[in-house]
């Protein structure tokens, strides 16, 4: 096979790894296949910013078990690998081509850690060092690296990654017989967070880790508690999620026999916990401040921060006039840009009623039952 048709093969695969935090509301915000079949991905990056990724493993040769994942030990995949000389040239003429915020690389695990990992490593260091490439490069960490690899991976990397793909070592034993949860996942992970802490020399690499919601029958409650301490005391850059779907995985796999979990369903979870995620980073909410059912679930039909001002009576009304940045939070309809205007707003003129802060009607509607001037 040639470069472009394994590519192919290989960008096509690593859907499966697809942690989307775009939009919807229009195609830009949609994978698209480029040149030769590749999958272009919009992409949110840790640090702000968006624009378009190459996304492609380098093998998906895997001898992992991982149940919810089709390219699993044993799985019906058509195996291929790319050689780093390959992929680096190809994604250099693409870059030159097309307009690129960079490459995403992953990368099934050939045989150990350390081995798939000298694949990524090789692949980037062609990409820095012959191709003179200073641009975004978002690494994977393969589960059970070395911490030496991971730290050459962090050395030549704007991003790295690690799947923690369970809230705790009970669920992830569902999924995986061949990976320690402990040792594979939660060291590696500590370790790249004291190596991209304030103080340190990777402190511009951002960090990031993924969730498969669904998979192994979790409640929300127990990934909101694990993101509020990976947040909290690992200093992540961001969290991603990736709702398994039915069909892909094991037949024996915990979320193959959840009967609430239709295809709907799982993708309107996800999205919840994406909308918690940002409560979290941008609106001052603890894990604390979450609402969930008796299942431990939150309501599908309400967003996270809604539930919280309904259940909170008696925090509103909130007075547009005076209350703090934190109060103002706490308003379904109003977010970090709107809150930010309207401080700014009340330090050069009175506000005398809603309509002096200009809201769009749909935003207005929801937050006015919430204000007070």
């Amino acid at each position: 096979m040639d470069v472009a048709e394994k590519l192919n093969l290989l960008a096509h695969d690593a859907q499966y790894d697809l942690a989307c935090a775009c939009g919807t509301k229009n195609n830009d915000d949609h994978r698209k296949r480029g040149t030769a079949g590749s999958w272009l991905y919009p992409a949110t990056v840790p640090g702000g910013g968006s624009g378009i990724l190459l996304k492609t493993l380098v093998t998906n040769v895997c001898t992992s078990d991982c149940k919810y994942c089709p390219l699993r030990l044993n799985g019906t995949s058509r195996r291929v690998s790319l050689i780093p000389d390959e992929l680096a040239a190809f994604f250099i003429d693409l870059y030159h081509r097309k307009n690129l915020m960079g490459i995403f690389l992953s990368s099934g695990l050939l045989d150990t850690p350390d081995k798939s990992m000298q694949l990524l490593i090789d692949t980037v260091s062609i990409l820095r060092r012959k191709y003179q490439y200073r641009g975004y490069v978002h690494t994977k960490i393969i589960p059970g690296a070395s911490d030496e690899s991971i730290i050459k991976a962090i050395s030549l990397s704007s991003a790295v990654s690690l799947n923690i793909e369970t809230p705790g070592e009970n669920y992830f034993s569902k999924l995986s017989s061949t990976k320690k949860y402990l040792e594979d996942i939660i060291k590696p992970l500590k370790l790249i967070s004291s190596l991209t802490d304030k103080q340190s020399r990777y402190k511009k690499v951002k960090t990031s880790t993924q969730f498969i919601v669904g998979a192994s029958d979790e409640p929300d409650q127990e990934i909101v508690k694990y993101m509020w301490g990976l947040y909290d005391r690992l200093n992540l850059h961001r969290i991603y999620f990736s709702a398994y779907q039915k069909g892909l995985g094991h037949p024996d796999i915990p979320g193959e026999n959840v009967i609430a979990q239709s295809a709907d369903n799982i993708f309107i979870r996800e999205h919840r916990l994406y909308q918690s995620d940002f409560l979290m980073r941008s609106y001052g909410f603890t894990y604390q401040d979450f609402i969930f059912g008796s299942g431990g679930n939150f309501d599908l039909s309400k967003d996270p921060k809604q539930q919280w001002a309904d259940s909170h009576p008696e925090f509103f009304p909130v007075s547009i006039k005076h209350s703090s940045k934190e109060e103002l939070l706490r308003v379904p309809g109003l977010g970090p840009v709107i809150v930010k205007r309207i401080i700014s707003f009340r330090k050069t003129a009175p506000i005398s009623s809603l309509d002096s802060i200009r809201l769009p009607e749909y935003l207005l509607k929801k937050a006015s039952p919430y204000l007070t001037a």
